[in-house]
């Protein structure tokens, strides 16, 4: 009888789950067709609306626009958007970062694959900047079964990029370990063709960032005792689905409005057919089948196994900004409103307060505790968005006082912890960093404020 009530509850919750992440996205989408077609009203003499190559023409004509102001200016910020995120040109008018791209023509935001790995993602992020066809490397591409080429820049958005004409990376959510792989890389002189080095980098900012992983994807349904597979029925299992027949139908104008960023696994029914839809359904080929996707690099193991090939550079500046939506009350952890959370992470901040690795599954890591995992934004662990701390824990500082952190180090993440959730904090925060600036500066909460080659933390 016990066991039954479990079951009863486990689906009552994945349909509440499930109901409110589809009303979620519904609303977004609608609200996005809904200002296009807004547009089209208003300026319905324009021609050739609706036509996808003047679409990319008008992409291009903006892009090379964008680089000539680059081009000699201080060096531009570039922010990087996390699971489910979307870039600039994508779901019609709206943006990621509450219209910061709008705000200043240094702010770059590239549009990546929304559910590809870290790994992936980190490709494109080069060659969004650098220009070129994106090359995934042979040796990851064959080992996970995708073409190892993907997307042709025909114009780099700054490909003036080098170490002379280095970049600030502002990443939220997964965004920040996309930045860092791609720092990595950088040192380790991965991309043929390029001589890089981590000094191409002048500083990292993590907004929410995932920098060790999180406990609410095995909430969503990844397996917690491996951290690489999903249980059978969950939220994931039915994300699973919906995205393969997505990218199966292949209709140009969808994915060309929002894409997960698969089309490198090649998906879609001109090259697959009926039994290649059966085969990826059924869990068989495609991203979900190898592990290629950001949700096993977003759980504690696949964190601790990416961050084990990172390294804080002693010439880059890190910032990171930790969110939470939780309070302790007679030495419970709880959330700490419930008007101050978005609807669609409520649920999830009361879930991760009471997480407990299962005890039948070794711990993630030596010295695990389940309270240190309980503070929550309603999507990541507050412990996981400080700095980097497994498998090693990296050079930090807390910061309290602004005045006492003068003059900056680099090689130090320097961290705050705010309260606020994971989905009003990125929107409210980009809209204040971006608001009272000169061109030159960028200045949101005391965050830093980077003035050409300098940084500082001054007031908002």
């Amino acid at each position: 009888m016990a066991r039954l009530s479990i079951g009863v509850l486990g689906l009552t919750e994945l349909f509440v789950s499930t109901a409110v992440h589809v009303l979620f996205g519904f609303y977004i989408f609608s609200t996005a067709v809904a200002s296009d077609l807004s547009q089209v009203l208003t300026d319905c003499l324009r021609p050739n609306v609706f036509g996808l190559g003047a679409k990319e023409m008008e992409e291009q004509r903006t892009t090379k626009e964008q680089v000539a102001v680059l081009e000699g200016s201080p060096p531009p910020i570039v922010l990087v958007h996390g699971i489910f995120g979307f870039g600039k040109g994508r779901l019609g008018g709206l943006s990621y970062f509450a219209g910061a791209e709008k705000k200043d023509d240094r702010v770059l935001v590239p549009d990546l694959g929304s559910l590809t790995s870290i790994h992936d993602r980190a490709r494109e992020l080069f060659y969004y900047l650098k220009g070129g066809q994106v090359d995934y490397g042979e040796e990851h591409s064959r080992t996970f079964g995708h073409s190892q080429f993907g997307k042709f820049y025909e114009q780099g958005h700054y490909p003036s990029w080098n170490e002379q004409h280095p970049i600030h990376f502002v990443g939220h959510s997964a965004g920040v370990q996309v930045v860092r792989v791609l720092q990595q890389m950088l040192a380790d002189k991965a991309f043929t063709g390029y001589d890089t080095s981590e000094d191409w980098v002048m500083s990292i900012t993590s907004l929410s960032g995932a920098l060790n992983g999180t406990t609410r994807t095995y909430y969503d349904g990844m397996q917690p005792e491996c951290g690489r597979s999903m249980k059978p029925i969950c939220l994931l299992q039915l994300c699973r689905l919906g995205v393969i027949v997505y990218d199966w139908l292949d209709i140009a104008w969808f994915k060309n409005y929002y894409n997960f960023g698969f089309d490198h696994f090649q998906m879609g029914w001109r090259k697959t057919g009926i039994t290649g839809l059966v085969d990826l359904l059924l869990g068989n080929t495609g991203p979900f089948a190898s592990g290629d996707w950001i949700l096993p690099d977003l759980t504690l193991q696949g964190s601790l196994e990416l961050n084990s090939r990172l390294c804080t550079f002693p010439n880059t500046f890190y910032f990171s900004y930790a969110t939470k939506r939780t309070r302790r009350i007679f030495g419970l952890t709880v959330p700490s409103s419930i008007l101050g959370i978005h609807p669609l992470l409520f649920v999830r901040v009361f879930q991760m307060c009471q997480w407990h690795f299962p005890t039948n599954a070794s711990p993630p890591y030596k010295g695990y505790r389940d309270e240190d995992w309980a503070d929550n934004d309603g999507a990541l662990n507050t412990i996981s968005m400080t700095h980097p701390r497994l498998p090693i824990e990296h050079p930090s500082l807390l910061v309290v006082d602004d005045s006492k952190c003068h003059p900056l180090q680099p090689g130090i993440w320097y961290y705050k912890i705010i309260e606020a959730d994971h989905i009003f904090f990125i929107s409210v925060l980009t809209s204040v960093m971006l608001d009272k600036r000169a061109a030159e500066q960028f200045e949101p909460y005391k965050m830093p404020r980077m003035v050409g080659n300098k940084i500082s933390l001054s007031g908002g």
